[in-house]
C-alpha cells in the first residue's frame, strides 16, 4: 500500500484496527494511563480554546475508556478554574482499569447521568461512547441526547459522537451533534461516512503518543482522499505539453434529444487535460452536435461495427460511456469493446448491464483494461443488489465489495463518495460541498476522470484524484453551481507542495 495512505493526516482506521493498536501500545510498554491522560488533557485543551468564557462545562462519562477521557478532561478543566459538573452512565463502582485509575484520580462526586437538566449556558463534553460503539445507544443516553439536542446547547465529543457507529459512520438509535470532536492518532470511517460527518463537527486528530508505526502496522488500505494519494502518479500531466502526448479521450452521445449529458463529459474532459477530446455521435444526433461544439471534435459512430473500425486507431486509450447513452444492446455492445482501453463507465452504460452483469464483470477481468464504474446509491442497487441490501457494511465495505466482484474501480458517489480498487483499497473523498449535487454534476466527474485515464493515470488514482477536482471545482462555483459552471471552475492539478 502507499506510503501517502501513511500518512497520519490522512489514514482512516477502523475501531479493531485502533484496539489492535492500542493494544500493540500497551504491550511495547508504553503506559496506557499516560496515554488516557494525553487524550483528556487534549480534550480539557478544545474545550476552554472553543468556549473560554463557559459558565459551565457539563462532562458525560460512560462506562468505559471514552468515560475515562471524560474524568481526565473533568479534571483538567476543574484545575484550570473552570465550572464544572460530571453525570455517570452507570454504576462507578463497576469501572475497571484505566477508566477506574481516572475516575479515582478526579475526586469528586459524579450526578447520575438521569438527573441531569439543562442550563442555558452548558457547553457539554460528551464521553459516554466513542467509536467502538456497533450496538444501540442505551435508551438512558438515548433521552440525554434528546435533552441536550431540546436545549440546543453546543457539544464537544471525545473521540466520536455517542451513538455514532465508528465503522459505518451510521446512527445508532440516537447521536448527539457536536461542534468539535476530539479523536485520537487517526480519523476513523466514521467520521467521513455520513450521517456520522455531519454530526461531528470540526474534526480534530491529536496525537497522544502511539508511535505512528504501531498505527501504519495495524492500518489497512483507507485513506481520506487527498492529493498525496495520487499526486505522484499525476507528475507527468503537464497541462503545457503537447497536445497528442496528453491523450485522445472519446464520450459517447445519447440521440439528438439526449446529447447534452455527454457534451457536459467531454467539455470536462478537455477542461481536466486531455490532449484530444471527440464526441461519438451517432447519425442522427451529428446536426444537434455539430452546433454546440467547438474545440471538442465530432465523430460518427453510429453502430459496433463504427466502433469496431474506429478501435483501430491505437492513439484512442480513453472513453466515458453512459451519460445520455441510452439503456440496452447498444450500450452493453459497445462497453464491451472498449473493457480492453481505459472505460469510465457510468450512468445508461452501467444500468444496462442489470441483467447481465457476469458478462460485463467477466470481460473486465479477461481484458486488463483499466475500469472505472461511476454508480450512485441507485445505479449501485441495482447492479449490486446483494452488496447494497447487506445492511452490516459501511459504504467503504461495499464499495469494496463490488470492486472485488466486477475487477474494476468503483467509485460510488454521494456526498462521502467512495473510491476503492479491487485489491481492497479504497480512499473517501471529504472535499465536496452539498451543493456540487446538481444536475449534470456526475457528467462533469466522468469526464475529468476520462481525462486522467487518457494521460496515463492508474484508474484508482484517475478516480480519487477526479472525485477530488470535481470537489474543488463545487468550492470555486459557490452555491450557485450548475454543471456547465463546474466545468469552467475545474482547476490546476494542486501543487507539490499540496497535501
Amino acid at each position: 500500500m502507499p506510503n501517502a495512505l501513511h500518512d497520519m493526516r490522512n489514514l482512516l482506521v477502523t475501531p479493531p484496527e485502533m484496539q489492535a493498536v492500542d493494544k500493540d501500545a500497551a504491550g511495547s510498554g508504553i503506559d496506557s494511563f499516560s496515554l488516557m491522560r494525553s487524550a483528556g488533557m487534549a480534550v480539557s485543551a478544545a474545550a476552554l480554546r472553543l468556549f473560554p468564557s463557559a459558565a459551565r462545562f457539563v462532562v458525560f462519562c460512560g462506562p468505559g475508556n471514552n468515560g475515562g477521557d471524560g474524568y481526565v478532561a473533568a479534571a483538567a478543566l476543574t484545575a484550570s478554574g473552570a465550572n464544572v459538573a460530571l453525570y455517570a452512565l452507570g454504576d462507578t463502582g463497576k469501572l475497571k482499569g484505566d477508566a477506574a485509575r481516572a475516575h479515582a484520580a478526579y475526586g469528586r462526586e459524579a450526578i447520575s447521568i438521569e438527573l441531569y437538566e439543562p442550563q442555558s449556558q452548558d457547553v457539554i463534553i460528551d464521553a459516554l461512547f466513542g467509536a467502538g460503539l456497533a450496538r444501540e445507544l442505551p435508551d438512558q443516553a438515548q433521552e440525554i441526547v434528546g435533552r441536550v439536542d431540546q436545549a440546543g446547547l453546543p457539544v464537544v465529543a471525545v473521540d466520536l459522537p455517542s451513538g455514532i457507529d465508528g465503522r459505518t459512520g451510521e446512527i445508532r438509535g440516537a447521536s448527539f451533534t457536536a461542534v468539535h470532536t476530539v479523536t485520537f492518532m487517526a480519523a476513523k470511517p466514521g467520521h467521513v461516512l455520513m450521517p456520522g460527518r455531519g454530526r461531528c463537527g470540526t474534526l480534530e486528530v491529536f496525537d497522544i503518543g502511539i508511535p505512528a508505526r504501531l498505527v501504519a502496522a495495524r492500518a489497512g488500505g483507507l485513506g481520506i482522499n487527498v492529493p498525496a494519494v495520487w499526486r505522484q502518479c499525476a507528475a507527468g500531466l503537464d497541462p503545457a505539453t503537447h497536445k497528442f502526448k496528453r491523450g485522445h479521450l472519446a464520450v459517447f452521445s445519447g440521440g439528438p434529444t439526449s446529447t447534452g449529458a455527454a457534451r457536459l463529459s467531454a467539455a470536462a474532459g478537455l477542461r481536466a487535460g486531455a490532449g484530444l477530446v471527440t464526441l461519438a455521435s451517432p447519425t442522427e444526433a451529428i446536426p444537434v452536435n455539430a452546433a454546440h461544439l467547438t474545440a471538442v471534435m465530432l465523430k460518427e459512430i453510429g453502430n459496433a461495427a463504427d466502433l469496431a473500425e474506429w478501435l483501430k486507431d491505437s492513439r484512442l486509450n480513453a472513453f466515458v460511456l453512459g451519460p445520455g447513452f441510452g439503456i440496452g444492446e447498444k450500450a452493453r455492445d459497445f462497453a464491451l469493446m472498449l473493457c480492453e482501453r481505459a472505460l469510465v463507465l457510468d450512468a445508461d452504460g452501467l444500468t444496462s448491464f442489470k441483467e447481465r452483469r457476469s458478462e460485463l464483470f467477466d470481460r473486465i477481468a479477461a481484458s486488463g483494461g483499466q475500469v472505472v464504474m461511476t454508480p450512485h446509491e441507485g445505479e449501485f442497487q441495482r447492479l449490486f443488489p446483494e452488496i447494497a441490501a447487506d445492511g452490516k457494511l459501511s459504504k467503504i465495505e461495499k464499495a469494496q465489495a463490488a470492486a472485488k466482484l466486477s475487477h474494476a474501480v468503483i467509485l460510488s458517489k454521494g456526498p462521502d463518495t467512495v473510491i476503492a480498487a479491487p485489491s481492497g483499497r479504497a480512499v473517501v473523498n471529504v472535499n465536496a460541498p452539498p451543493w456540487l449535487a446538481t444536475a449534470g454534476s456526475g457528467d462533469v466527474l466522468a469526464g475529468i476522470i476520462g481525462a486522467h485515464l487518457a494521460q496515463g493515470m492508474p484508474a484508482f488514482e484517475a478516480a480519487a484524484a477526479a472525485a477530488w477536482r470535481h470537489g474543488e471545482a463545487g468550492r470555486r462555483t459557490g452555491r450557485s453551481a450548475t454543471a456547465e459552471m463546474l466545468v469552467e471552475n475545474i482547476a490546476p492539478l494542486p501543487e507539490e507542495s499540496a497535501s
